[in-house]
């Protein structure tokens, strides 16, 4: 694959940083990710609630297998260094805006699409097999999410008019004073990881293979945006016609109430209107008794 040889042939020429270098090889994804259409929309300021609330579903599945896969290798000499729980750890802020957005039942309805599955199963085997990779996709998701944290939880405050903090925890680091002290730090504790050549090379494919996971993710979370969003749409109109015929048919009962109403008003006041016209009535209702009474026989 083109991206491959590209990475490959970065690998070979450059002999600087691991967070330099990991920077150089996914420099392409990480155009490719920002031009996708869920973080075109973050740019142009315009999310809609359904792409934040499935976004959010995806970020709890991606941050379990992660946080999980760390936790299991906190004491592995290349986690180790990057292992920062206090600060960085996702899962509970994802949870907390899922129950806002969901209920406390949350976890029934959740969904996610199969890129999404696919990411977290990754990173679960890696966990197991490669503890190492787990450095890039660390890396990959916790930095990006410090670095645009802060614009994006403005953003999606301002478009899905959120008051104060109520959907928003998982922008929000309460554990990191300074994010770009924080992310030098970071970057400093990652270069200090001590690899053998072929462990290096796997890890700056690793991160490309991340880039690759998170814009397939983006892909099929729009995918699923469009096809929920159009559902909802049928629905409404639906709704809409309901109530109109509802509206008709209620109106005509009505018109047909007000005829019967005047028909009724136009007899009773032609009862009352003469003593005469209600002489001549019994008359004729006593006629029509005694003709009844001659049909019977």
């Amino acid at each position: 694959m083109e991206t491959d040889k590209k990475m490959q042939t970065q690998v070979e020429l450059t002999d600087s940083d691991l967070s330099e270098q990991i920077k150089a090889v996914t420099k392409d994804s990480h155009v490719r990710a920002e031009n996708t259409e869920l973080m075109l929309a973050y740019q142009r300021g315009n999310v809609s609630l359904t792409q934040y609330k499935l976004l959010l579903c995806s970020l709890y599945e991606i941050y379990q297998a992660l946080e999980e896969a760390l936790d299991n290798n906190s004491n592995h000499p290349s986690v180790a260094p990057i292992y920062f729980p206090l600060e960085l750890a996702r899962l509970e802020s994802v949870e907390r805006d899922l129950e806002h957005f969901y209920g406390q039942d949350w976890r029934e309805k959740i969904v996610v699409p199969a890129a999404t599955k696919i990411y977290a199963h990754r990173l679960r085997q890696i966990g197991k097999d490669n503890p190492e990779y787990l450095v890039a996709h660390a890396y990959t998701r916790y930095l990006g999410d410090l670095s645009g944290g802060q614009v994006l939880g403005r953003i999606t405050q301002k478009s899905l008019g959120l008051k104060g903090g109520e959907g928003l925890s998982f922008f929000s680091f309460p554990g990191v004073s300074s994010p770009n002290l924080f992310k030098q730090l970071y970057r400093s504790r990652m270069n200090s990881i001590e690899l053998e050549e072929e462990e290096r090379k796997g890890m700056l494919e690793e991160a490309v293979r991340a880039f690759e996971l998170n814009i397939q993710v983006f892909d099929d979370l729009q995918k699923m945006v469009s096809v929920t969003e159009t559902e909802s749409e049928l629905m409404h109109t639906t709704t809409r016609n309901r109530c109109t015929r509802h509206s008709s048919t209620h109106s005509e009962l009505a018109e047909g109430e007000k005829l019967t109403a005047r028909s009724l008003q136009i007899q009773t006041s032609l009862v009352n209107a003469s003593p005469l016209f209600r002489m001549v009535l019994g008359i004729c209702v006593a006629l029509a008794t005694v003709g009844m009474g001659i049909y019977a026989f």
